[in-house]
C-alpha cells in the first residue's frame, strides 16, 4: 500500500472528473450546513501541507504491522481508520477506507476460505450510529483542540499546529468498533446470505423436478421471481419463458416462494 497505489485506487472508484493526481492541496473538513453561511464542523482534516509526511508514516507502518504478528482485525482498524482520519482525497475516502478493511482482513487470513468476503462494510452501513460513534471517538476530542475559521464561502483555515494529533492516534475505540462490526457481519449479514443461498438451492432443485430447464434459465426464473414479489411478470414470461404452460409457471412460482419464504403481494405481475 503506497501513495501511488492509493491514488490509482481513488481514480478507479470515483467519477473521472474528480480523479486525483495527488493528495489534496486544500483544507478539508466534515460538516453540515445549518443555514446560509452557517456550518457545523464535525471534523477538521489534517492540513494539506502535513499530508505527505502523515501519509508516508501510514504507508510505512502498514507492512511493519503486517510483519509484526499483529492480529488482522487490529491491523485493519489502525490502517483503515488512520486513512479515513487523514482524509487524503477530496472524494472517495470512505470507500477506500472500507476497501482497506476487507483487503487487510483477507490478506491477513481473518477467514480461512478463499473467495469468501465477510460483509463487514454492510454491517457498518446498516449501523450508522455505531459507525459514527467510532469516528467521533477521535473527532470529538480533536475538535476541542483545533483552532479554525471559515470564510464566507465555507473555506476553512486551521490556525494552530495540528500534525502531531493525527500522527499518534489511540485506535482502541476503532479496533473495538471494528470487532463489533465483524461480529454483526457474522451473526446477521453472513447468516442472512447463507440462508438466501440455501433457499436458492432448494428453489433450483424444486424447479428441476417440475421442468428440467437448463441451469441458466432456472437462474433467470428465480431471479425474475425474486425481483417481483415471488411471481414471474407477464413481460419477462413473454420475453424469456413463453414455452412454459400456465400450470408450469404457477408451480414454478410456488416453488420459488416456498424455498425463499417470499410471499407474493396481491397484484404483482
Amino acid at each position: 500500500m503506497g501513495s501511488t497505489s492509493l491514488i490509482d485506487l481513488q481514480n478507479r472508484i470515483v467519477d473521472p472528473r474528480f480523479a486525483a493526481a495527488d493528495f489534496r492541496k486544500t483544507q478539508s473538513y466534515v460538516g453540515e450546513t445549518l443555514a446560509l453561511r452557517q456550518e457545523r464542523v464535525h471534523f477538521a482534516c489534517p492540513k494539506p501541507e502535513d499530508l505527505p509526511d502523515l501519509m508516508d508514516g501510514l504507508t510505512a507502518m502498514h507492512p511493519k504491522v503486517a510483519a509484526g504478528g499483529v492480529p488482522p482485525l487490529i491491523h485493519a482498524a489502525i490502517v483503515a481508520y488512520g486513512f479515513v482520519f487523514l482524509h487524503p482525497f477530496e472524494d472517495g475516502n470512505g470507500r477506500i477506507h472500507r476497501f482497506l478493511i476487507h483487503n487487510i482482513l483477507a490478506l491477513g487470513g481473518f477467514w480461512r476460505d478463499e473467495g469468501i468476503i465477510l460483509p463487514i462494510s454492510a454491517a457498518m452501513l446498516k449501523n450508522p450510529a455505531d459507525y459514527d460513534a467510532s469516528l467521533e471517538a477521535f473527532s470529538r476530542p480533536l475538535m476541542q483542540l483545533v483552532e479554525y475559521s471559515l470564510d464566507d464561502e465555507g473555506r476553512m483555515t486551521v490556525n494552530n499546529d495540528t500534525a502531531l494529533w493525527y500522527r499518534y492516534i489511540d485506535m482502541t475505540p476503532q479496533a473495538e468498533a471494528l470487532s463489533a462490526f465483524a461480529e454483526k457481519a457474522i451473526d446477521t449479514e453472513l447468516a442472512g446470505e447463507l440462508a438466501f443461498l440455501a433457499g436458492y438451492d432448494r428453489a433450483k432443485t424444486a424447479i428441476q423436478g417440475i421442468v428440467d430447464m437448463p441451469d441458466r434459465q432456472i437462474d433467470l426464473f428465480i431471479r425474475f421471481c425474486l425481483q417481483n414479489q415471488g411471481r414471474l411478470s407477464a413481460r419477462k414470461r413473454t420475453s424469456h419463458f413463453d414455452f412454459l404452460s400456465n400450470d408450469e409457471v404457477g408451480r414454478l412460482e410456488q416453488a420459488v416462494q416456498e424455498a425463499s419464504g417470499q410471499k407474493p403481494t396481491q397484484g404483482a405481475s
